[in-house]
């Protein structure tokens, strides 16, 4: 099978389900985004980190590329059986995030991005989850998608402010507090 097709070079693609749309629709943009914050995950993961953080980051890029397909499926048009996120994706999200943060310090300010390269990049992933999460938002307005999608992205970010937070505690790195100048 050849990586190339030609028949997006119109500035169309095609949906699970065969629907034909622009390259810049929402949904497009939807799964575009997914795809992208799966790629930070995996620079993540690529970082020297524990097994046990390897290990749920494969599970959430696993869980991304669920997601993905089911933005990628036009809901009228596709018959296909595609994984489901669940109920179960959220809570391990939660308990993971419950663990790290048994061990953390209580936040007292906000912090600023920063203090190490892998915990930048825990930051950069949890910015690009909150954009895919404001266009899911988006696309639902116009064509509702499954709410555990909302949620799953919703509670992923802030288990990649926690991550980011465990690892700076991790790598003996520097939090720096964000104090409001007034």
């Amino acid at each position: 099978m050849k990586v190339y097709t030609k028949k997006g070079d119109q500035g169309t693609t095609q949906l699970i389900g065969g629907t034909r749309v622009p390259k810049s629709s929402l949904r497009i943009e939807a799964y575009g985004t997914v795809d992208e914050l799966n790629s930070h995950i995996g620079l993540i993961r690529d970082q020297d980190i524990a097994q046990e953080i390897v290990e749920q980051l494969l599970e959430i890029q696993d869980r991304l590329f669920t997601m993905g397909s089911q933005l990628a499926a036009d809901p009228e048009a596709s018959n296909m059986k595609l994984p489901d996120l669940s109920n179960v994706d959220v809570e391990n999200l939660e308990n993971w995030i419950d663990k790290m943060d048994e061990e953390l310090e209580p936040m007292r300010s906000f912090v600023l991005p920063g203090g190490h390269t892998t915990v930048s990049y825990c930051h950069i992933a949890r910015c690009v989850c909150r954009r895919a999460e404001r266009i899911c938002v988006d696309l639902n307005a116009d064509q509702p998608i499954a709410p555990i999608l909302l949620t799953y992205l919703n509670r992923l970010s802030d288990y990649l402010f926690v991550l980011s937070r465990k690892l700076s505690k991790d790598l003996n790195a520097t939090e720096h507090p964000w104090v409001a100048r007034m």
